[in-house]
This record gives structure tokens, C-alpha cells and sequence, in this order.
């Protein structure tokens, strides 16, 4: 393979980058460990400001910036036509594992007819990569071709964190005819007073066993005083006790905070596949038997009702 070249792209909201965007940089790093050059790929609307913090950041080279209106919303349509573009002189192509990544990536993939490494969480070289198959019991080793390759980075696996440089040079792409076949009607954010659950240092979360969306309350109070983010198990989703963007699983957030506290949750396989790279594990549960005490660090026997008051109060 010719010298490694690395092409990131930002995910940001057209004023700030996303901090899925710095764990995939830093999985980029580890690509040029022999040498090469990163890049990084600022695409939508009115992006000046998010192109110049790209550009500050330590390790990137150039930032390439492609404004256009079919670009504002970012959909999977025109993000993907726009990396396609400009993919011709890159070996690695890399994406956040979020919701935005999730939705371009494969597109680039098929449109380039190129493989699709999904979902990595080890840096081996730049052509083999580690990845968990089987809701995270197990961990494939794949090994490229040698041809360009398309990845989709795991943020919880990678280091979030950067230093500033002077600013790498920032290069405008100007592309014609930019598709736009789908169109974003609305769209609805839900407003958190609290820590964002995918980049929180500490989550606690809930499930089936707290019965209902009113006691989701007993771990609001005690989040507010540990600064943390509240998750959920899908049971709860499911039952309609709390919104599915508090979902960590499998199919929800993958996390991996400094503390995970599950309360009321047994521990189904697809949950705890997006909570157990988490450094310290609290589980609260009325059954000694519930699979969430096989990754726990700590566990708490006896009912939540009981357990959780006197938590706040010590916290108090």
C-alpha cells in the first residue's frame, strides 16, 4: 500500500464539533504511527467556525471544507456524495460509530465498492483491526486487503481528548450538483439539564425494575448530585418509562464512563454490550442471581426503593 493517508469526518452541529469526532481522530493517529498525513472533512452549512477548531487541533494536517445548503442538515444522500469526491486520495476513510456515521458510512462504502470495517475498538496497524461481533462477546481481528477501506470508529474504545496547534491549512472544495433526494421536515432534540449520556463521566441508569417513568425520579436527584447522565435499559424504553435516547445497549448508547450504576436492570447480553467497557460497575438488585452482577465491580443485593433514598442522603 502507498503511504497512508487518513480522511476524518467531522461530525458537528455547523458551530461545534462533536467529541465523537476526537476519538475518531485519535483512532486515525494510530493508523500513522509509520508516518502519513491526516485530514479532516468539515461538511454542511455556514461551517467557518467548526472548519477553524478542526484546524487547531494537534496531529491534522489539512482540514477540507465543503459548504453548500444541500449540506446543512447533513443527510446520508449528500454527506456521502460529498466524501465520495474527494475519497480518490485516501487509504482510510474514517467515521464516529454515531447515528451520523452509521448513516453515511455504508453509503461511501457501496458507492466506492470498497469493504467496511465496522465498529472498531483496537488499532493493530493500518491494515488489521480489532472489533466485538456477538453483542460484544467476542472480539474479531480483521484484516484488510490492502485496499482502501472504509471504518467506522467506536468512540468508548479511543481516547477523547486533544491538544491545539497552530492552525493546519484549511482548503475550500467546491462541489456541483450535490444530490439532495430527501429533505429534513423536523426534527425534535430533547433538552438535558444534565451531563450528554455518551461522552458522561459518571451514568446511572434504570430499568424494568423500577416500575415506572415516575421513579426515574429516585436517579435524577441522585445524578444531579453526582453530575452524572441517566441512562436506561431497553426494557424501560420499551416500556415507555423514559425516552429511547436514554437507551445504552446494543441498539442504543454505547458508554463507557469512569462509573456505571445500573439500578433495577438483570443485565441482558445486549445491554450490558454497550456498558461494560466502563472502568468501575455498581449494580442494584433485588435478585442475587440477575446477570449483572457477572460484570459488576461492586453489587448491592435488596430492594431499590430502600437502597436508593439512603444513597441520596449519604450524598446529601
Amino acid at each position: 500500500m502507498s503511504q497512508i493517508s487518513v480522511l476524518v469526518v467531522v461530525e458537528h452541529d455547523n458551530q461545534t464539533i462533536k467529541i465523537s469526532t476526537y476519538h475518531s481522530i485519535n483512532a486515525a493517529k494510530q493508523l500513522l504511527t509509520a508516518g502519513g498525513h491526516l485530514h479532516l472533512l468539515v461538511a454542511g452549512s455556514e461551517t467557518e467556525l467548526v472548519a477553524q477548531l478542526a484546524a487547531s487541533i494537534k496531529g491534522v494536517s489539512k482540514v477540507l471544507e465543503i459548504q453548500s445548503d444541500n449540506l446543512k442538515n447533513q443527510l446520508a444522500e449528500p454527506m456521502a456524495h460529498a466524501v465520495v469526491n474527494i475519497a480518490e486520495e485516501y487509504t482510510h476513510l474514517l467515521f464516529p460509530a454515531t447515528t451520523f456515521g452509521k448513516n453515511i458510512a455504508p453509503r461511501v462504502a457501496a458507492k466506492l465498492g470498497i469493504a467496511q470495517v465496522s465498529d472498531i475498538t483496537q488499532v493493530i496497524d493500518s491494515q488489521a483491526f480489532v472489533r466485538p461481533i456477538y453483542a460484544g462477546n467476542a472480539l474479531a481481528t480483521v484484516q484488510n486487503n490492502g485496499q482502501k477501506v472504509v471504518i467506522t470508529v467506536r468512540s468508548s474504545a479511543f481516547s477523547g481528548g486533544y491538544e491545539t496547534q497552530n492552525s493546519a491549512e484549511i482548503e475550500k472544495v467546491s462541489l456541483a450538483d450535490i444530490p439532495l433526494r430527501s429533505q429534513l421536515k423536523s426534527q425534535s432534540l430533547t433538552q438535558v439539564s444534565r451531563a450528554e449520556l455518551s461522552s458522561a463521566k459518571v451514568v446511572i441508569s434504570g430499568g424494568r425494575g423500577l416500575s415506572s417513568g415516575e421513579n426515574f425520579a429516585l436517579l435524577e436527584t441522585i445524578a444531579d448530585k453526582l453530575g452524572a447522565a441517566v441512562g436506561a435499559s431497553r426494557a424501560a424504553v420499551d416500556a415507555g418509562f423514559v425516552p429511547n435516547d436514554y437507551q445504552v445497549g446494543q441498539t442504543g448508547k454505547i458508554v463507557a464512563p469512569d462509573l456505571y450504576i445500573a439500578v433495577g436492570i438483570s443485565g441482558a447480553i445486549q445491554h450490558v454490550a454497550g456498558m461494560k467497557e466502563s472502568k468501575v460497575i455498581v449494580a442494584i438488585n433485588s435478585d442475587p442471581e440477575a446477570p449483572i452482577f457477572q460484570v459488576a465491580d461492586y453489587g448491592i443485593v435488596g430492594d431499590l426503593f430502600e437502597i436508593l433514598p439512603e444513597f441520596d442522603k449519604a450524598l446529601a
